[in-house]
């Protein structure tokens, strides 16, 4: 009798077996919500710094671009026609020359680059996006050639058809209520320099501005931002890059 008794006595009730276990559901329930807190800190860290690193390389690839512009020369028009630099600029539109690419850094060969400020995804504010086409000489000019006109001071105007987007465009900045252009110059017969929205000089600017304003402004997170870059070209902008073009073989 004392023997089963004792035996009784060890057993565990059922009652304390359902508190044991609803002090384990709620331990389990508590590491749970520990554990979504912390993952969930752990990714908006995460696209923070993505976003971050990504806005830091869209920096890094254009200072790139701009420091490798090429003074090419171009013809628009008919035989004889003059050469002149090969630079468009206008608020929303920029084109240039350069050894910097998106797809092959400064190891590949030379691009034309085409960069342009179009509507967002669903007329969500505005991007920047850009094209790269292969640099393979003055025939590479032609299809976008409509011709030419004199400069007041020296030059050529050159009249090209406007770029297109397609599958290969790369959006560089989203979300923006606003992306601008603007490029620095000496005033004419002066030594002050002005910033001008639209480029009709000879040469290539002293400098490129781009003006772009977050869609939703945000402190506590890197946006894109207004940027200068310095056009560093080491020739004399009026002794400009005239590359040799092999003729067509018979």
């Amino acid at each position: 009798m004392k023997r089963q008794r004792r035996a009784r006595a060890r057993g565990v009730t059922l009652l304390e077996l359902v508190v044991a276990m609803t002090l384990l559901g709620l331990l389990s329930v508590g590491i749970l919500m520990a554990l979504r807190v912390g993952l969930n800190a752990m990714e908006r860290s995460s696209d923070r710094m993505n976003l971050n690193r990504r806005i830091a390389g869209v920096y890094r690839i254009l200072d790139n671009q701009v420091a490798g512009i090429i003074p090419a020369l171009v013809t628009c028009g008919g035989p004889g026609s003059p050469k002149t630099v090969f630079f468009q600029g206008e608020p929303a539109l920029m084109r240039m020359v350069s050894t910097y690419s998106l797809s092959e850094a400064a190891r590949g060969y030379p691009r034309l680059l085409e960069f342009m400020v179009v509507a967002g995804e669903k007329g969500e504010g505005v991007r920047l996006v850009q094209n790269e086409l292969y640099y393979a000489g003055p025939s590479t000019f032609t299809p976008i050639c409509l011709g030419g006109g004199p400069l007041p001071g020296g030059g050529v105007k050159l009249q090209l058809t406007p770029p297109q987007t397609g599958p290969g465009t790369f959006i560089l900045a989203d979300k923006l209520a606003g992306c601008t252009f603007s490029y620095l110059r000496e005033a004419p017969g002066t030594s002050r320099r002005e910033w001008v929205p639209s480029w009709s000089e000879r040469g290539l600017p002293l400098a490129i501005r781009i003006h772009m304003q977050p869609l939703r402004p945000d402190p506590s997170r890197a946006q894109f931002r207004t940027m200068t870059l310095p056009v560093r070209v080491n020739r004399d902008p009026y002794m400009p890059y005239e590359d040799y073009e092999p003729p067509p073989k018979q």
